[in-house]
């Protein structure tokens, strides 16, 4: 039942596992009716529907004849090619769970972060080999790996390409995300199939051209999945480097991009915006961290109206969604907000007291997208996943017009001298400053401060006592007392390029 503190815009029932279809089914059953049609454009060629399918099945039968179904977890270091999207979707045929594994830095992280997935089996490319740690799981590789005997490529190309039965049930294991781990061993979410055909359920769009740089761990895997099941055409890069993205936007007459949002910054900022024909573009989705209103200000003018700014994150979906109909970066209440609240998904605010709030506090979200909660990881699960909803950590707010707004974490935002102190306001208040170009600012808890990342334009350089100053005059005086900045000519950023917070707080003065 939904109680007067939680919002949503539709009544969120979940469907029951018998109304569920598949999305491996939607996939193939896509693929077949493409053919001949090209769906895939990747920096080797192209792949057609009917090549993508053959494949699908091809693979399905060698995970098969290797004993994989239900209940084994195939797990992946996947670069963006079809042959990662072949094993995926084989590995759900089969009834076995998927993962498109994170690489984070540091053999020993990854070595940990294998151990506690305990995948059945592990796909290399040769792409990808060099991030495979020591493992004591069976290791299989799609192309010629030195060390990996096992070649599941050789193995699919000796299999029929008739169609493979589906054997996926909605209440088996489905798809594992990883997270990126920046600070310690990536979390892994699960889906079961029906959570996950959840997360990928889309209209049919046929003129979709979607354009997937970012790595297939992540909101990619998603995106990719989407397109193919709306009838659509995805184009597969390997970067997210500004110069190609917007030739490849011109060259391949994109539609839909999604960039977070340092990603953003050097994609509008970058001197061919000006040059290039992005008229295709319709949608530019940024995503995964902070927002102010400046860079969505200077997004709006550079790329126009085709802005879309999402809330959402790997353990829950997307929560919701500001559409570039919707956006006005001179309105004070749009340019902070995170839009409305997705149908299906259910919103509630709890107090630090433990109160629920009508329109206030740490977010929790319920959805039939969400993950059940984190493989092998007991403690943070209990701590993220109660009594069916997801405890995001994230400080929020509900608008008078419906809309979520953002705080940041929790932990990073502060009540000073009365008034609420968040790392998006004070982003913001050094974006404005002539000298800033981009801003990202950090808790430093440890010693009860604020470490300010300021990256200047070219041949700008950054004031410390001119943005305390700003500081000082939006924010108050205690504010800009507690606040260290930190001119870097690049702001660190992760493997999923959002900004690196551990890496920053690393540049922080002793």
């Amino acid at each position: 039942m939904t109680d007067a503190a939680t919002r949503t815009t539709t009544p969120a029932t979940t469907p029951r596992h018998s109304d569920v279809h598949p999305s491996v089914e939607q996939i193939v059953a896509a693929l077949s009716a493409a053919d001949d049609r090209v769906v895939l454009r990747h920096p080797e060629g192209e792949t057609t529907g009917a090549e993508l399918v053959a494949a699908i099945h091809r693979y399905a039968r060698a995970l098969d004849g290797l004993g994989i179904g239900t209940g084994d977890l195939v797990a992946q270091y996947a670069p963006n090619r079809p042959d990662p999207l072949a094993v995926r979707y084989a590995t759900h045929l089969v009834d076995a769970g998927a993962v498109y594994l994170s690489a984070p830095p540091g053999a020993e992280r990854r070595r940990r972060q294998l151990e506690q997935i305990d995948p059945a089996l592990v796909v290399v490319f040769p792409q990808t080999a060099h991030w495979l740690p020591e493992t004591t799981a069976p290791v299989a590789a799609v192309g010629s790996v030195e060390g990996v005997g096992l070649r599941l490529d050789e193995l699919a190309a000796a299999q029929s390409s008739e169609p493979f039965v589906s054997r996926s049930r909605p209440s088996d294991l489905g798809t594992v995300i990883s997270s990126g781990g920046t600070t310690g061993i990536p979390k892994a979410s699960v889906r079961n199939a029906a959570a996950w055909a959840a997360s990928v359920a889309t209209p049919h769009r046929p003129q979709r051209r979607q354009l997937a740089s970012g790595a297939e761990a992540f909101l990619t895997q998603v995106l990719v999945a989407q397109t193919i099941i709306g009838g659509g055409t995805v184009v597969l890069r390997d970067d997210s480097e500004p110069a190609a993205l917007l030739a490849q936007i011109e060259a391949d007459r994109i539609t839909d991009l999604f960039l977070v949002e340092p990603q953003l910054v050097a994609l509008m900022d970058h001197p061919d915006v000006a040059r290039r024909d992005l008229s295709t573009l319709q949608t530019l989705t940024h995503i995964g961290a902070s927002a102010p209103p400046a860079l969505r200000r200077r997004a709006q003018e550079r790329l126009g109206p085709v802005i879309q700014h999402t809330y959402g994150a790997s353990e829950m979906g997307i929560v919701s969604s500001l559409r570039p109909a919707e956006q006005d970066p001179d309105d004070p209440e749009r340019a902070t907000s995170a839009g409305r609240i997705v149908p299906g998904v259910e919103v509630r605010f709890r107090r630090d007291d433990g109160a629920l709030d009508p329109g206030f506090g740490r977010i929790e979200v319920r959805s039939p997208a969400m993950a059940h909660g984190y493989r092998n990881r007991p403690e943070e699960e209990a701590e993220h996943f109660v009594d069916g909803w997801y405890r995001t950590g994230d400080l929020g707010r509900l608008g008078a017009d419906g809309h979520l707004h953002i705080l940041g974490r929790a932990a990073d935002c502060a009540v000073v001298d009365g008034r609420l102190v968040t790392p998006t306001g004070i982003e913001d208040t050094l974006m404005r400053l002539p000298a800033v170009r981009y801003a990202v600012v950090v808790a430093d808890l440890a010693h009860d401060r604020r470490l300010a990342a300021a990256q200047p334009w070219p041949g700008a350089e950054v004031d410390p006592t001119a943005c305390r100053a700003a500081v000082a005059t939006e924010h108050g005086e205690a504010v800009a007392a507690t606040l260290v900045v930190v001119p870097l000519d690049d702001v660190p950023l992760t493997e999923q390029g959002k900004p690196d917070r551990a890496a920053i707080l690393a540049h922080a003065p002793s």
